[in-house]
């Protein structure tokens, strides 16, 4: 887009300079904002700290894969499993504070796994996942 007179002369033709000042000196401005900023954002605290070794400590929590397929059978890790011994699987681990990875089938009941749910809240288990399928 060219800038002109609204003179319809003939030999008048479009302005083809571009104006640069503002552009120097907003960038002039910004300059000089970045330099007083930039010591501003160094503000660690010289310390001397003392030198240990030490290794590093691997906190990853136990997961438990618990699955409730269609007809209600109930798979820990992938290993079929009675809803009698889930009880005792829950306790045993309970201790170690595990993660609950539940996925559980659309079509089964909601009491059996609000029942799975229940289980596993009286062993103390609180962090618990719902496992799904990501829409299309």
């Amino acid at each position: 887009m060219a800038f002109g007179s609204f003179d319809e002369s003939a030999g008048s033709q479009p302005m083809a300079e571009i104006n640069t000042t503002p552009l120097v000196d907003v960038m002039l401005v910004l300059l000089v904002i970045f330099i007083i900023t930039a010591p501003l954002f160094h503000q660690a605290v010289p310390i001397d700290l003392p030198q240990v070794s030490a290794t590093k400590l691997d906190d990853k929590p136990e997961v438990i894969q618990l699955a409730i397929d269609n007809d209600g059978k109930i798979f820990w890790n992938g290993e079929a499993i009675e809803r009698n011994a889930l009880d005792n699987r829950f306790a045993e681990a309970g201790s170690r504070q595990p993660e609950l990875h539940l996925r559980a089938d659309r079509k089964v009941a909601y009491e059996k796994v609000a029942d799975v749910m229940a289980a596993a809240q009286r062993a103390r288990i609180v962090k618990i996942a719902f496992l799904t399928q990501p829409s299309p």
